[in-house]
């Protein structure tokens, strides 16, 4: 069904399998780099370190806070993991560049990655000039998605109303805070048709044709 967001003109994207498809595979790399570094601080062999990376991505949304918190890693040792990664993986897509392009208001990416992550994956996928502003985890003070703080620090940096912001993401309890803000809510990527979460209001496989097909504000 067609979607009404005839009420929303400020649109909040989280970045990572969300203006990009799972598919490409590039998180796997991510991931892998990451179970390599949580094995050195550790010193657990990489199969129980994988374990511990995920235990921390559960109790703090990120694993590097995890890390910060218990190892005393410094952030900037972690993100610098990721600076060099092929991005080969990642394609542009126009129907997306177009459909973002088309949106009526303001637009942000809402990451919990750094700075320097976001711009290369953005730049490479043509994003960079579509979007007001990113905030990424070094805006938020390290309260990742999806604790409700980012959420706060996000919404009183950039004076937005949850009632007129519809917020996209690939995690399904990231978007539970949104919610209780009052956001619009949409699930993006393979899982999100089974989703039966009650805080998720729409659900797409597919970014593009969601945002092509919505129903939006006329430009005024």
């Amino acid at each position: 069904m067609t979607a009404d967001l005839t009420h929303i003109d400020t649109w909040l994207f989280d970045l990572d399998n969300t203006l990009y498809p799972e598919e490409s595979g590039f998180m796997g790399s991510v991931e892998g780099r990451m179970t390599d570094f949580v094995a050195k601080v550790s010193g657990l062999p990489r199969d129980q370190a994988y374990v511990l990376q995920k235990k921390y991505l559960a109790e703090h949304g990120l694993t590097l806070k995890g890390l910060m918190l218990n190892h005393g890693v410094d952030p900037a040792d972690f993100h610098a993991l990721f600076h060099d990664l092929s991005l080969e993986v990642l394609a542009q897509d126009p129907d997306l560049l177009a459909a973002l392009a088309h949106l009526p208001g303001r637009r942000f990416i809402f990451t919990n990655a750094d700075d320097k992550h976001a711009e290369r994956v953005m730049a490479h996928l043509g994003l960079a000039g579509l979007f007001d502003d990113v905030f990424h985890i070094h805006s938020f003070g390290f309260a990742p998605k999806p604790d409700p703080l980012g959420f706060q620090r996000m919404i009183d940096a950039h004076g937005i109303d949850p009632g007129t912001t519809a917020f996209f993401e690939d995690s399904e309890r990231n978007l539970k805070p949104a919610a209780d803000l009052g956001m619009t809510t949409v699930l993006v990527g393979p899982r999100a048709a089974a989703s039966t979460a009650p805080y998720v209001h729409h659900r797409t496989a597919k970014l593009a044709p969601f945002l092509t097909g919505a129903r939006l504000k006329e430009a005024a």
